[in-house]
Parts: structure tokens; C-alpha cells; sequence
């Protein structure tokens, strides 16, 4: 690939990763969420109780980012955090009811932001798109790999990732 044509894929990346992420900042704003407490929601609603370091993995992002997250969203009355039976320094976190409620606005949201973000594609393209975006994450998970001898980071792997 020569530079132009890196530049113009590198470039369409970053701005709509930036534009993605400002929309969704813009949406939250309403449910009083703040960008990355969606995807808490959205998983918690989706397997149920976990402990924060599966959530972690689970969201691809590091621990004490997901630690602020819980407990902003603890304080706010939408999860609960219990101790680990097996492991007392562990902390198990679940939707509280409200929580539960909040996550059915989050995916009306999400929906949204989705339609709004395809618009205008063709039914053709917008079928392959999750497999083409899940491919080019791959991509990237995998030189990265190959840059750290071959070592995947445990938080990499793609199996249970949810959002964004």
C-alpha cells in the first residue's frame, strides 16, 4: 500500500473513530452516562453478574478503568458490587433494577447511533461491516501480538468483546 492510500484509510479510521465517540458522549449525556459506562451497562445486561476483572476482559479495558466506572455507576443506584464467594478481594457486579431499566434506554440508544452511523450504506455493505470492522481489529490485535514476540494480552481476545 503506498502512502496516499494509507493515509486516506488511517485518516477515515480516526475520524470516525473520533466523530463515533463524540456522538455517543453527545447521547449519554441525557442518562447521565459518561463514553465506556454504556458498555458496562450493555454487558452486565447481557451475561448477568460478573466479577469486575472478567468486565474488564469482557470490555477489552484495563481494570482500573472499569473500577471508576463501577462505581460511579454503583453510586448512581444502577449496579451493586457484592464480594466474591471464592474470593473475598474480588468484587462480583450486578444491574440493580434501575439499571436493568437503564439498559433497555442504552440499547435504544445504541440503536440509534447506529442507524444514524450506516446511513445511506447499501444492504450489502452494511452486512459484511461487522465482519470487515471485526477483521480489521483482528488485524491490528494480531501485528501487535507479533511486535510483543507472539504474546497476545490476556484482554485481547475478541471472544466476548461487546462495544466499541
Amino acid at each position: 500500500m503506498d502512502f496516499d492510500q494509507a493515509d486516506a484509510v488511517n485518516q477515515a479510521i480516526r475520524l470516525l473513530s473520533l466523530r463515533h465517540r463524540a456522538r455517543i458522549a453527545e447521547l449519554l449525556v441525557p442518562l447521565g452516562l459518561h463514553p465506556g459506562q454504556e458498555a458496562v451497562v450493555l454487558e452486565l445486561a447481557r451475561t448477568g453478574p460478573m466479577i469486575q476483572a472478567q468486565l474488564s476482559q469482557a470490555l477489552n479495558v484495563e481494570p482500573p478503568s472499569v473500577t471508576l466506572m463501577t462505581r460511579k455507576l454503583e453510586a448512581s443506584g444502577h449496579l451493586r458490587r457484592t464480594a466474591a464467594p471464592a474470593d473475598k478481594r474480588a468484587s462480583v457486579v450486578e444491574l440493580t433494577d434501575r439499571g436493568r431499566a437503564l439498559a433497555e434506554q442504552v440499547r435504544r440508544l445504541w440503536c440509534e447511533l447506529a442507524e444514524e452511523t450506516v446511513a445511506g450504506l447499501p444492504a450489502p455493505a452494511l452486512a459484511g461491516l461487522p465482519g470487515l470492522l471485526t477483521a480489521m481489529a483482528d488485524n491490528v490485535d494480531a501485528r501487535g501480538a507479533r511486535r510483543r514476540g507472539g504474546r497476545r494480552e490476556p484482554d485481547q481476545d475478541r471472544g466476548s468483546q461487546s462495544v466499541a
